[in-house]
């Protein structure tokens, strides 16, 4: 199956074969597209031949079921890999999307944070199981669980990027800002290197003046931290997990797809602008 071409600027390649850009998606409340955005940024970005992997650390496997993975083809997770189980390698399981493929996740996660309470070096479980290992992937997108609990943890100290999607909700900022405090302490004590790549407005009614003032309160507090692009609320975004497969494939031309289409366009260009600083 493939994806219409989509029209933006490519960057430069982000690094050599082996060294991934790492970016989790995160956000400690549920039901704020986090797992939508992680699958369809993903398909976004393979449609521009990047190579990507898509790491499912939610016990409910939203982001396995989203690309069509049955339950059967789950014989190796990241429950496996997280424990140190398994190596990344052997739970790679490729998608319908060409360039993309996933580590999918089982409801065994859930009693993951319990195991890991009394191991060592239990916030780097995720680091020390991709560190060293030759992943030819550009991007490995880690869907957190809804929670700032060990799972997310793990992701952080992963990680070197946190994209936050965020609801246009009159709740959205506080719980946004108890989600920075986390990410700051990650980054002062476990990961130095960890940084906010963006956060993405999602849900966004264009009918309902509370969304402008979610926007707008948003900006004001995070400015250039937010994407120009929002997610808007899509029926056909709603309906594409159900058929398992990525709102880009379901419909491409819906608006929502479209959005994330521009999302992952953004995403590249801070990427290609972060090279360019250093």
């Amino acid at each position: 199956m493939t994806l219409a071409p989509v029209p933006f600027e490519l960057p430069p390649p982000e690094g050599e074969a082996g060294s991934p850009r790492i970016i989790a998606i995160a956000n400690q409340k549920g039901g704020v597209g986090k797992t939508t955005t992680a699958i369809n940024l993903a398909t976004a970005l393979a449609a521009v031949e990047k190579k990507v992997l898509l790491l499912d650390l939610d016990p409910q496997g939203n982001a396995s079921t989203g690309l069509g993975i049955p339950r059967q083809s789950r014989a190796v997770t990241s429950y496996q890999v997280l424990i140190g189980d398994q190596e990344v390698a052997t739970a790679i399981v490729p998608t319908k999307v060409p360039h993309l493929s996933i580590v999918p996740a089982s409801v065994d996660l859930s009693g993951a944070e319990i195991e890991l309470v009394a191991a060592d070096r239990r916030e780097y479980r995720l680091r020390d199981a991709l560190a060293g290992k030759t992943l030819r992937y550009d991007y490995v997108l880690i869907d957190c669980p809804p929670s700032l609990g060990l799972l997310t943890l793990n992701a952080l100290v992963a990680a070197q990027a946190v994209l936050v999607p965020l609801q246009c909700e009159f709740y959205a900022l506080e719980g946004l800002s108890h989600l920075i405090r986390t990410i700051e302490r990650v980054k002062r004590h476990l990961n130095p290197a960890l940084e906010i790549q963006g956060v993405v407005l999602t849900m966004f009614d264009k009918r309902n003046n509370l969304s402008d003032l979610v926007a707008a309160d948003v900006r004001g507090h995070f400015g250039d931290k937010v994407y120009e692009t929002v997610i808007p609320r899509n029926v056909r975004i709603s309906e594409a997990p159900s058929h398992g497969k990525p709102v880009l494939l379901y419909d491409f031309r819906c608006p929502g797809a479209q959005a994330y289409v521009h999302l992952a366009g953004e995403v590249l260009r801070r990427e290609r602008l972060r090279l360019s600083a250093a």
